[in-house]
């Protein structure tokens, strides 16, 4: 099995940073794509934003210009630098990687059992 563990969440007041990042373990033939997900009280989880294998990301639009996903192909690690943090960013943050666990495998999904993120204002 593949196990995708985060760190680096916490508590911090608006107009700070965090850095999250989430490491990837286990039995891994290949990881495709990457990404961070999150989810606030009472919302559905939603993107934040995504990283392919090659470098190519994706960000939510309430997050650009403020996150940056970074990737480590030879460690199976993903980060994601916060800045200009807002109370709204308030939320349960989790990883996600799709990929397989041997030659022959299906595609899966993934995740880390998620990190908090609290932002006071």
């Amino acid at each position: 099995q593949v196990q995708l563990v985060e760190s680096g969440g916490g508590s911090v007041q608006a107009g700070g940073s965090l850095r999250l990042s989430c490491a990837a373990s286990g039995i891994i033939f290949a990881i495709n794509d990457m990404g961070w997900y999150r989810q606030a009280p009472g919302k559905q989880r939603e993107l934040v934003a995504t990283i392919t294998d090659s470098g190519s990301t994706n960000y939510a639009d309430s997050v650009k210009g403020r996150f940056t996903i970074s990737r480590d192909n030879a460690k199976i690690t993903i980060n994601l630098q916060m800045n200009s943090l807002k109370p709204d960013d308030t939320a349960v943050y989790y990883c996600e990687a799709e990929g397989v666990r041997f030659y022959g495998d299906s595609p899966r999904v993934f995740w880390g059992r998620g990190t908090q993120v609290t932002v006071s204002s």
